[in-house]
């Protein structure tokens, strides 16, 4: 049992104009019919936020038909700097590349290990805090010695770094159309989440 979600991130976007943008985003889906202003606790189990906006009357044009007696939870609106895991917990991404030599580092060695290697990860985690708290982090390459900015490696496993992100809790999976259409709205590059709580 759990709590499924389907979740859309913004990775470009700065921390300073998330909001403006959010809001312009959540105008258009309540214009659409998708969502509603009204918001709710119930069924919300995002970690950064404590409520999200209720299903709209017209919220089933997009996703898969799930049949008419289904109600979806609650679409969490989170910004701020974050990391997102994909699928089920925080597991570290299994490796990232290096944005500036292409070398791939690797921070899970599956399947000989089944956690992340800390002395492998720590600067990467250290360089995710930095830039959550400050909007700039680095991380040195262990190949080409060059220090990139965290936002700029290339994870695996879909992780990734955002300052906006969408939780659609309890929804049928989303549309490609939809998804296609949200992220020409946001304007930027998009990572795109399903997983379970």
């Amino acid at each position: 049992m759990g709590d499924y979600f389907e979740r859309i991130i913004d990775i470009d976007v700065t921390a300073s104009d998330a909001g403006a943008l959010a809001a312009r985003t959540v105008d258009w889906m309540v214009a659409r019919g998708w969502l509603l202003r009204e918001t709710s606790r119930d069924a919300m189990y995002s970690l950064q936020v404590d409520e999200g906006h209720r299903p709209g009357p017209e919220w089933s044009r997009i996703t898969q038909d799930w049949g008419a007696d289904w109600m979806p939870g609650p679409v969490a609106v989170i910004v701020g700097r974050h990391p997102h895991f994909p699928g089920q917990g925080a597991i570290e991404p299994s490796a990232t590349d290096c944005p500036r030599c292409r070398a791939t580092t690797v921070i899970i060695d599956y399947p000989q290990r089944w956690e992340a290697d800390e002395a492998v990860w720590q600067p990467f985690a250290d360089a995710i805090d930095a830039w959550r708290d400050t909007g700039s982090g680095a991380a040195t390459c262990a190949s080409c010695g060059t220090a990139s900015p965290v936002t700029e490696w290339e994870w695996a496993d879909d992780f990734a770094l955002g300052a906006l992100a969408f939780d659609f809790w309890g929804w049928p999976p989303l549309s490609d159309e939809f998804v296609a259409e949200l992220g020409a709205r946001l304007g930027h590059r998009i990572g795109h989440h399903t997983g379970k709580f």
